[in-house]
């Protein structure tokens, strides 16, 4: 070995001064390789925590296995702190982890959104995608008037309403299978940032000939007699209306559990119950069938607003839709002026 050393030193040496210097610059190009990209090194960070594991974060970066353990081993020891632990099943992060991440993922999010943020810069948006996701009632009742201002002005954009709501909803987000969310939350993650903009009243609703059509004031007690007809138990109205009758300690009963508001005040006008549904979803056409009253003294109001993952990059086509929805938002203290959701 000693042998081969000598030999190679004296190549060196006899090699004129600028092809030594080469040979010197290629040496340590090769051993400060992974040391020097910062950008691959986040890229292999980000997708390897984005997708749990280290061979699924080779195969999406179209990389060797080693060569990202190399990047995140370089990035750990640039930065001097452990930012993963390392399991047989999943990749964990540590606080310091977290915290890059955070900073991270929408840099790297944006640096591979480049190419398609300039062409809509220069040519404006023309061939884009965008998906929102949203519950059926948000979809049905609060949308259609964005969705067609939107298309008229960006008919090249390709628009997906993804029909979902509660942890559905929330797993589109955090797979980026969703550029944001339109709905209404009761609890919000700390990984979800959510942007209330309009807010709607809770309204009882009866049959024309109901009991309670003909009192001139209704409390919640009033409605204990009565059969509820509500949405599913997951959703949050069943739980809103749960909460109030439980704080006040009135009994009631649920006739029938059935998605849809629609629904719900076809069953309400036949006769077969009474229903608190949300102000959203009643139109003047309802009032000509139903008895509609106002009952915010006693059930909170609901707040429809954009929600989306923290730290997301949002696309030009996602930007411009939002801004449809309330101009300005983006630069609310929800949300920094580059739309990356900051609270």
């Amino acid at each position: 070995m000693k042998s081969v050393r000598k030999k190679l030193n004296k190549a060196t040496k006899r090699l004129p001064r600028s092809e030594k210097a080469a040979s010197r610059e290629s040496e340590d190009s090769g051993r400060y390789y992974y040391k020097g990209n910062r950008q691959k090194q986040l890229r292999a960070f980000v997708y390897t925590v984005k997708l749990g594991t280290l061979t699924r974060a080779a195969e999406a970066l179209y990389l060797s296995q080693p060569t990202v353990s190399l990047q995140l081993q370089a990035l750990e020891r640039e930065l001097g702190t452990r930012l993963l632990e390392r399991s047989r099943r999943r990749i964990n992060l540590t606080d310091a982890g977290e915290a890059l991440y955070e900073l991270a993922r929408p840099l790297v999010e944006g640096w591979e959104n480049l190419d398609r943020e300039f062409q809509a810069k220069v040519k404006g948006l023309g061939a884009g995608r965008l998906t929102i996701a949203a519950g059926s009632s948000t979809i049905q009742y609060l949308l259609p008037e964005w969705v067609r201002r939107y298309r008229e002005q960006f008919p090249g954009v390709q628009l997906q309403l993804a029909n979902v709501t509660g942890k559905d909803g929330m797993a589109l987000l955090r797979a980026d299978e969703a550029d944001f969310a339109v709905g209404s939350m009761l609890d919000v993650p700390h990984d979800i940032a959510w942007a209330p903009v309009y807010h709607y009243d809770p309204m009882l609703i009866t049959p024309l000939d109901h009991p309670l059509a003909q009192k001139s004031r209704v409390t919640v007690e009033d409605l204990s007699p009565f059969g509820l007809i509500l949405p599913p138990q997951r959703l949050s109205t069943y739980r809103l209306v749960d909460l109030v009758f439980q704080q006040r300690q009135v009994p009631y009963h649920v006739a029938i559990e059935v998605g849809g508001w629609e629904v719900i005040k076809e069953y309400v006008a036949m006769g077969l119950g009474i229903s608190i549904v949300t102000g959203i979803c009643i139109t003047d056409a309802d009032r000509s069938r139903l008895a509609v009253r106002n009952m915010r003294e006693y059930f909170p109001q609901r707040s429809y607003g954009v929600v989306m993952r923290k730290g997301k990059y949002l696309s030009g086509e996602a930007r411009a839709f939002i801004d449809l929805i309330r101009p300005g938002l983006l630069t609310h203290r929800d949300y920094d002026e580059s739309g990356h959701s900051e609270r």
